[in-house]
């Protein structure tokens, strides 16, 4: 009997793992099932080019996989039950449930309302494709002069607005940052983003914390009201909700706890990968929501699952970070470098290399994924057979 591996989600983790386990074990010992509800894989770091109306290039799922023995079922998970061991899900042919012996929970994240009144209802994210196209039909549809706020002064607010900016000059941009702008940056980062946007014509609102979103305004915590035709809120993502329905240990946020190998701390035979999972990086600190994170996690859950169920060691690889890669446009950028567990250092890279940098560590994730088996060793482990022994006498007398 063959051990069944079932992956949820292809994202850059999901995808990842998959494919690092199907180049790890032998397609006669194990079967690998992908769940997906969309039949492409989607580069989520470049949602905020796809919102201003950038074409991406389409990376079809099914081209990726062919011939490595990872099957794709596009269906959307509805339910995980860790007792049963089954996921339940809902495709074009309706519910079904699967059944697996190896889970790995990649299931991501979504955007964060952070409970601000009217911001689910009035404002727009780029967490997804499906929020980064409203969007891109919402600015398509503005005319000349009207005010766009961008409520986030992180990663994905910094590289929203200057998108925006760039791409439509003709608007009035503005950002609406909790803190300083680029407080997380090195001296030299924090005075090319002032530059940029700057140049760019952004209206920066520093120590602006939004309280309230309406249909043409958003509110701040000091009672201002900055004029929005459109609001577009990026200050931080949700995971998925269905971990925090199981029986898996989770964060109160509902991110699934695991140990230095991924592996959930209350069920042996779950894994999670990516921003659903609360993972240790340098210094104990938690692995921030990121590609940054979520791919290295991924190599190391797929490791240990073959190591585990081939009997050998289990490889434990430190993950550490080296560098935030920041688009500030599509001609300037910032590669802001920082010490291991994520915190600034005074060397920093500006400017169009750094452009050309970000959009290299950009194609080369998407690569990665796409060629989820080139540059491993070809040799794969076999499963121990002790291991589908048992189940079968277990599922014989059940």
């Amino acid at each position: 009997m063959q051990h069944r591996i079932v992956v949820l989600g292809a994202g850059y983790t999901g995808a990842t793992a998959a494919g690092r386990l199907a180049r790890r074990l032998h397609r006669e010992d194990v079967t690998i099932t992908l769940v997906n509800p969309e039949p492409d894989f989607v580069e989520r770091v470049r949602m905020h080019q796809l919102a201003t109306g950038q074409d991406l290039r389409p990376r079809p799922l099914g081209e990726m996989f062919a011939g490595t023995g990872v099957e794709l079922k596009l269906a959307r998970v509805t339910a995980v039950d860790v007792d049963r061991r089954t996921v339940g899900v809902t495709g074009a042919d309706g519910p079904a449930e699967l059944a697996y012996d190896t889970l790995v929970y990649a299931l991501g994240s979504g955007w964060n309302d952070g409970g601000v009144p009217g911001a689910a209802e009035h404002a727009h994210e780029v967490a997804g494709r499906p929020g980064a196209r409203r969007l891109r039909e919402r600015l398509d549809a503005l005319d000349a002069g009207l005010p766009v706020v961008v409520v986030g002064g992180g990663l994905t607010g910094v590289e929203a607005v200057t998108e925006i900016a760039e791409m439509r000059p003709d608007l009035h941009v503005s950002l609406a940052a909790h803190g300083a702008l680029g407080d997380w940056l090195s001296e030299k980062g924090r005075a090319h983003l002032r530059r940029v946007t700057g140049r760019l014509g952004i209206e920066v609102h520093e120590h602006a914390a939004v309280t309230a979103v309406t249909p043409d305004a958003v509110t701040i915590a000091d009672g201002r009201s900055l004029p929005a035709a459109v609001t577009v809120w990026t200050t931080g993502f949700a995971v998925h909700p269905i971990a925090r329905a199981t029986n898996l240990e989770t964060t109160e946020h509902g991110r699934i706890k695991v140990d230095a190998t991924m592996r959930s701390v209350s069920h042996p035979d779950v894994y999670a990968v990516g921003d659903a999972a609360l993972a240790a990086g340098p210094q104990g600190k938690p692995l921030r929501m990121s590609c940054a994170s979520g791919v290295p996690m991924a190599w190391q859950a797929a490791d240990a699952i073959a190591a585990r169920l081939a009997g050998t060691k289990v490889p434990r690889v430190s993950i550490r970070y080296f560098q935030q890669c920041v688009s500030l446009g599509r001609g300037e950028g910032l590669i802001q470098f920082v010490t291991a567990d994520d915190r600034a250092v005074d060397r920093a890279l500006t400017g169009r290399t750094a452009a050309l940098y970000k959009e290299l560590i950009c194609k080369g994730a998407a690569w990665g994924v796409a060629n989820p088996t080139v540059g491993m060793p070809s040799r794969r482990r076999r499963v121990v057979r002790q291991e589908t022994r048992d189940r079968a006498g277990a599922e014989a007398t059940a």
